[in-house]
């Protein structure tokens, strides 16, 4: 059965995202990835919008049949969360209008799936995406690779219930 998951590493100013297709008794496959960007002294609303549109662009060029999207995880400046918060929302209104299921991991959850360690650096992470994917080069920006590390945590956690199907 084939799986193909959209993963999203949320935020206001850089969203990332990555698409990956699994196929039982195949190597995963990486479809697309990179970041949704939008300028720092824009209204918040404006950002938001380029946002939605973007998103709903991927999915509907993309077609995904799942979604994964990273927890909001932030210990300093609420402000920033406030926004991302904002962003991740309007991220999964989307996915809701595509009637996509919407799966959430922490980002402890993603790093522990894909390390083996929930305190494991940036360089770690793109590498642990590089190494499953068997791809030859780490994923840039960080965002992408986060994004792509979201949608392989899901296809991890919830592998036994696919792989029986």
């Amino acid at each position: 059965m084939a799986r193909r998951i959209l993963g999203i590493d949320p935020g206001t100013g850089i969203c990332g995202f990555g698409v990956v297709d699994f196929v039982k008794h195949k190597q995963p496959h990486m479809v697309t990835a990179g970041v949704v960007t939008t300028p720092a002294h824009t209204p918040l609303a404006d950002r938001l919008l380029d946002i939605y549109e973007s998103i709903t662009q991927i999915i509907e060029e993309t077609h995904p049949d799942e979604v994964s999207i990273e927890k909001l995880y932030f210990n300093q400046n609420i402000t920033t969360g406030i926004t991302v918060a904002e962003a991740r929302g309007v991220v999964i209104l989307v996915a809701r209008q595509h009637e996509l299921p919407i799966y959430e991991y922490t980002p402890l959850q993603i790093k522990q799936t894909l390390t083996g360690y929930g305190r494991a650096k940036k360089k770690d992470m793109q590498e642990a995406v590089r190494q499953y994917l068997n791809m030859r080069e780490i994923v840039k920006p960080d965002d992408a690779a986060d994004a792509l590390a979201a949608a392989i945590t899901h296809a991890l956690m919830t592998r036994a219930a696919y792989q029986s199907a």
